[in-house]
């Protein structure tokens, strides 16, 4: 089957197998003729011309259409001094079956039926009265060329099974490296927006503590410093459940009833608030919806959280942030704006604003974000819910910011973010 299956053009040791079958069918060839019809044994010239015909056979690969006329300009003589018919009959049927399984149908056609021209020719003209030779002859010329013709198209539905099988192979490989990478792109994201949040709101309550045990030694305000304390005790512990929960997917434990923890959502979005207010910010929250697609729920926590962490982070002292959120045309529309001033130029932008886009990407959505005319900064986003018309892509003017003050990276808060 491996012989079968194989391409005879591009078979390994090609030559070599088909000197060896050509001195095979030489040797059988012999036989034949020393053995069968001894009133037709070749003469000189016979044996001469028999053994020439076998000499092609080694390069029928190569060649085939070659091969099969320098057969035939050897075989057309041998059986017209009439010689042993039945002797070069094996060479001439595999070159046949190599012209069949080599070449186009049309070719085999047309080369069939020149040979079998050829040969009722010479039948005719050394056996007038043959009638039972020539159709005998007939079937062995079609029934070889069928066989090569078989061959070809087995070869090439054989082909095509292996090319699919690759491709799918191939595809399988793109899919899980894909998947792998997009698992990676969300564990960045998740790491990035919980410790980015954690570590700012940390670090603001720390300076509340701070501040408190400097300002006035004597009058210590124990109360204040305990419940900063107390703050950052919580934030820790939120921040390490997220972080395992987050960490479990890089577990190879292959453990089948293993899953993930459940996704952030809009139920989440009030203790963003109550930590952002900690955190020393006027937040005012204006949430309309209770429900959302699980995906587009955590999506929109992950843009708030951002937003909410870069206020605290870039707005200065105690600034005023408006949470929206509402449902319209089938989609969840966001809005996190503040009224705080640029803090200095970055040194190197951060990828707040960067992942932020990435989120509402991944669930179909689009995302702006850019300084107000009125001061201070905007975030917006409109991330579809499937549960309406499919909504257009809300233009600058729209959510409440000039056309030309939306970029993605840029200087001063923009940069930082």
């Amino acid at each position: 089957m491996a012989a079968i299956n194989r391409d005879p053009m591009t078979a390994p040791h090609r030559t070599r197998n088909d000197a060896l079958l050509a001195a095979g069918w030489a040797v059988l060839a012999t036989a034949m003729a020393l053995l069968v019809d001894d009133g037709r044994r070749p003469d000189a010239l016979g044996w001469a011309l028999l053994l020439v015909a076998h000499v092609p056979l080694v390069w029928r690969r190569h060649r085939p259409v070659p091969v099969l006329l320098a057969v035939m300009a050897c075989i057309a003589p041998y059986h017209a001094l009439d010689n042993n018919h039945a002797a070069p009959i094996f060479a001439t049927m595999v070159v046949l079956y190599t012209v069949a399984a080599t070449g186009s149908v049309r070719r085999t056609l047309l080369t069939g039926t020149a040979v079998l021209g050829v040969t009722l020719i010479l039948n005719g003209i050394t056996n007038p009265d043959g009638t039972a030779e020539l159709l005998r002859i007939s079937g062995w010329v079609f029934a070889f060329l069928f066989c090569g013709i078989d061959v070809r198209y087995y070869r090439q539905y054989f082909a095509a099974v292996v090319e699919r099988a690759e491709r799918a192979e191939r595809t399988r490989e793109e899919e899980a490296r894909r998947r792998v990478a997009e698992e990676r792109l969300r564990i960045a994201r998740d790491l990035h927006d919980l410790l980015a949040h954690s570590i700012t709101l940390i670090g603001v309550q720390t300076s509340v503590a701070a501040h408190v045990l400097a300002a006035d030694p004597e009058r210590l305000d124990r109360a204040t410093i305990a419940k900063a304390l107390d703050d950052i005790a919580e934030t820790c512990r939120t921040a390490r459940g997220e972080v395992r929960g987050t960490l479990e997917v890089l577990r190879e434990q292959g453990v089948a009833s293993e899953t993930r923890g459940p996704l952030p959502g809009l139920d989440g979005l009030p203790d963003l608030v109550e930590a952002a207010r900690l955190a020393g910010a006027r937040v005012e929250s204006d949430v309309r919806v209770r429900e959302a697609p699980p995906a587009v729920g955590a999506a929109a926590y992950r843009i708030v959280q951002e937003a909410l962490t870069n206020v605290v982070r870039h707005a200065g002292p105690e600034p005023a942030v408006r949470v929206a959120l509402y449902e319209e045309m089938g989609a969840l529309r966001l809005s996190v704006a503040d009224d705080g001033r640029a803090g200095p130029c970055a040194q190197s932008p951060g990828y707040g604003l960067v992942g932020m886009r990435e989120r509402a990407r991944s669930v179909g959505g689009t995302l702006d974000a850019g300084p107000r005319d009125e001061g201070g900064f905007e975030v917006s986003a409109v991330l579809p819910t499937g549960t309406g018309p499919t909504p257009g892509t809300v233009s600058p003017t729209a959510s409440g910011l000039p056309e030309d003050s939306r970029v993605s990276v840029g200087t001063g808060r923009e940069g930082e973010r």
